[in-house]
Parts: structure tokens; sequence; C-alpha cells
């Protein structure tokens, strides 16, 4: 597989046409100031297509599915953590357990 090809989602993490990231918005240490910098990325943006919720938790779940097994556990729960807190600094209700 090509360096591209192998690449193409950090591409498009980079280049989302929905939303402009902060800086290493997903390497941040603390899951409320992940959340934070999406919501104020979803809320800026004039190119997202669904509202500012629906396209910050896309693109937190988008990150997380494509990182897939190359992601540490660590990291991997950090931006789990995240998920919840963007539920709460939207006002949505925490998701129950299956």
């Amino acid at each position: 597989m090509s360096p591209k090809s192998k690449r193409w989602s950090q591409e498009v993490t980079e280049r989302s046409n929905a939303l402009d990231l902060e800086e290493s918005v997903f390497t941040m240490s603390s899951p409320r100031a992940i959340a934070q910098s999406l919501k104020r990325s979803a809320e800026r943006s004039r190119r997202r297509k669904s509202d500012p919720y629906r396209s910050a938790m896309s693109m937190l779940t988008f990150y997380i599915n494509r990182a897939g097994k190359t992601l540490p556990r660590q990291r991997k729960d950090r931006l789990e953590r995240a998920k919840e807190e963007l539920r709460a600094l939207f006002g949505k209700r925490p998701r129950t357990a299956p």
C-alpha cells in the first residue's frame, strides 16, 4: 500500500469539508478539552452539512474508527470519554449502556 493511500483518513481529518479542526485536537490530554475544541470548531464552521453536535460527534467517531487497532487503549478511552463530554456540552442525555 502506498504511503498516500495508507493515510487517506489523515487527509480527510485535516482537509474535512465539514470542520476546520484545531491543531492536535485528538491528542489533547483532557477529554473535556477535546470536546470543547470540537464544539468550537463545529459551531464556527459554515461548511458543515448538519447541526454542530452531529458534525462534532461524527468527526470524533470517524477518528476513533479510522485509527482502529493502532490507537493505544489509553487514547481510545480518552476519546470515548470525550464523546460523553461532547454530549454534556451540547445538552444531550448521556448514552445508556446496551
